[in-house]
């Protein structure tokens, strides 16, 4: 079992920057952030492999940057440039294999809530 808890969330307004971290009780071959809006389907932000490759969807493409720190078994999401349409509960997710953001994660954390006002 993997435990995942995110940090960092908050309320910003646009055009600012948040910094979420994850910190895992394993670091598994990919980790990732996804998000979800009430009344959507939660979707994929960014990968990470363990060799460093990472993956991010269109829209936060050159806005976030996804990292990870071995050593401290942590993950972070660097968010810049924040948009409205940002705003979701942010998730961090392990996988033990498949990299990617269609990918099916093995564990996921409880989420932490970011708020972009216009």
């Amino acid at each position: 079992q993997v435990q995942l808890v995110e940090s960092g969330g908050g309320s910003v307004q646009a055009g600012g920057s948040l910094r979420l971290s994850c910190a895992a009780s394993t670091m598994l071959y990919c980790m990732a952030w996804f998000r979800q809006d009430p009344g959507k389907e939660r979707e994929g932000v960014a990968s990470i492999s363990e060799y460093g490759t990472t993956s991010y969807a269109d829209s936060v493409k050159g806005r976030f940057t996804i990292s990870r720190d071995n050593a401290k078994n942590t993950v972070y999401l660097q968010m810049n440039s924040l948009k409205p349409d940002d705003t979701a509960v942010y998730y961090c997710a392990a996988h033990y294999s498949a990299c990617g953001l269609g990918a099916h994660p093995n564990y996921w954390g409880q989420g932490t809530q970011v708020t972009v006002s216009s």
